[in-house]
């Protein structure tokens, strides 16, 4: 096998919003380092099924629907 082939995984720390915090191996920065998230899967919509609502704007989503409305959609 070729000498240097494979990255350095090292352990950090991760600390999610919400205070709790992960050791984590990785190749990203250096041994003990420490990866503040900003986003999460606790807080992001795209994992807490959000409470969002689909904007039409400029009525995209209704001429969408009007379009394809005979394919069962």
């Amino acid at each position: 096998m070729k000498k240097d082939l494979h990255p350095d995984y090292h352990t950090i720390e991760v600390k999610l919003t919400d205070g709790t915090a992960y050791q984590m191996r990785t190749t990203w920065g250096k041994e003990g380092d420490s990866m503040q998230l900003d986003i999460d899967p606790t807080v992001h919509p795209a994992w807490t099924g959000g409470g969002t609502r689909l904007m039409d704007t400029g009525g995209r989503v209704s001429k969408f629907k009007k379009k394809y409305e005979g394919l069962g959609f």
